[in-house]
């Protein structure tokens, strides 16, 4: 694959893998990497993006009592069955969230209730009060318009005491630490973060903060693909720039190796004179692949290190266009991070794809598959429109920034003509 240690030779004619096929060396490279993080108890305030290191059993049913669902009255449903048009009840009490009646309804009896009260003992059934005539200590209304069960949230709907809540491996989202809260947990036993060096290469790289100078570039993606490993809730590791020698890529590979669970670079996987990435991977570690048949990010490493105590540690080196490093991220890295951080299959694979019309033609040779930015318009009563960007160049960070979303065209894929259906991948789905 080389024509010498360091320097890969531009004659390289091994043949681009497809995506699936990249995917299917990925999950292996996990298979080898993947070990089981530390766990730590957490406040659950500070647990969203966290995953969860053991099943959550719930220790009460939730809702704890059978409740209304509604503003009304709460009466026995079976009186339905034999009243005539309208049903008379008297109204004995009242009920509240947080301070319930305690005493028992008879025949012809009916319970002022809010929402949450509970249930008095010989009630089932809420009628809402919109459709009651309220008089002193009586209500009416049509019971055509009301059936048995209606508006009782019953004990146990949610979760029964003993059953499981979260299953070992979930991604603490906003709505699973709600869940929690209503369990009556205050902590939440985590994995520990996924620790994940991010370094650079090149000459060219100026930091954000230097002065300009003539023929240097700042570098964007340390500070991407650091913030893309923070939203998923894991723990960068910034091992700044690393000039174009062999040397220096090799020492910083080595001190990524005691720090960190898996190291991501971007730059050097090309074969250009100066691109050592995969070379120094070879000689340190193992190189899986190296080129993909995809657009953008055909040159996209991934392997394994030696790490702290000769434990294989996964890493992906990612091209140096900004756009082409995000792409690769998020659709080999991303998935990689979530299943060595401990997530279960079902939450670290893609998101599901969605259908769209493009609202004009696409060119595209088959052989690769491509990812092409775009917007997403709702269309009410059809299915959306996606506006490609012009401009889909791997160099061009700002469609990426205006963009919602990534036209997936597929590997034989050739021109697509307007107003024509593609699937579309929506990138707030990714975070």
């Amino acid at each position: 694959m080389t024509s010498s240690p360091n320097h890969p030779s531009h004659a390289d004619t091994t043949p681009d893998l497809h995506v699936d096929e990249v995917h299917q060396r990925i999950a292996r490279l996990v298979a080898r990497g993947r070990k089981d993080l530390p766990t730590e108890q957490i406040a659950l305030g500070e647990a969203v993006g966290r995953i969860l290191a053991a099943d959550v059993l719930s220790p009460v049913s939730v809702p704890p009592h059978d409740n209304a669902a509604m503003d009304g009255y709460a009466f026995s449903g079976a009186a339905l069955q034999s009243a005539g048009a309208e049903l008379d009840l008297r109204v004995v009490g009242k009920a509240r969230a947080g301070a319930p009646w305690n005493g028992q309804l008879g025949p012809g009896e009916a319970l002022r209730i809010m929402t949450g009260a509970v249930m008095p003992r010989g009630a089932d059934t809420v009628v809402p009060q919109e459709l009651c005539q309220p008089q002193a200590d009586r209500v009416r209304f049509d019971r055509l318009r009301v059936v048995a069960g209606a508006h009782c949230r019953k004990a146990g709907e949610d979760l029964r005491a003993g059953g499981l809540a979260l299953a070992a491996g979930t991604r603490l989202a906003p709505a699973a630490l709600g869940l929690l809260a209503s369990l009556g947990q205050a902590e939440v036993n985590v994995r520990r973060r996924l620790r994940v060096a991010v370094l650079s290469t090149g000459d060219e790289l100026l930091q954000p903060g230097e002065p300009p100078r003539p023929g240097a570039i700042y570098d964007s993606n340390r500070t991407t693909l650091s913030a893309l490993v923070r939203s998923l809730g894991l723990a960068p590791l910034d091992l700044g720039p690393v000039p174009d020698r062999a040397d220096a890529l090799a020492a910083a590979l080595t001190d990524a190796g005691r720090q960190a669970d898996v190291v991501i670079s971007s730059g050097g996987v090309s074969v250009g004179e100066a691109d050592h990435t995969r070379s120094a991977l070879a000689a340190s570690g193992e190189l899986a692949f190296w080129h993909v048949a995809m657009r953008p990010g055909r040159p996209f490493a991934a392997g394994v290190l030696t790490g702290d105590a000769g434990a294989p540690l996964p890493f992906f080196g990612l091209p140096g266009n900004p756009v082409a490093a995000m792409v690769s991220f998020l659709v080999f890295v991303r998935p990689a991070l979530l299943q060595l951080a401990g997530c279960g299959a079902a939450e670290a694979v893609a998101p599901p794809l969605v259908r769209a019309r493009t609202s004009r033609a696409l060119r595209k040779r088959p052989g690769r598959t491509e990812y092409q930015r775009a917007v997403l318009r709702r269309v009410p009563g059809a299915l959306p429109v996606v506006d490609v960007a012009l401009n889909q160049s791997s160099a061009v960070l700002s469609a990426m920034v205006a963009a919602d979303a990534l036209v997936v065209l597929p590997h034989d894929q050739g021109h697509v003509d307007a107003d024509e259906e593609v699937d579309v991948l929506l990138l707030d789905t990714l975070s």
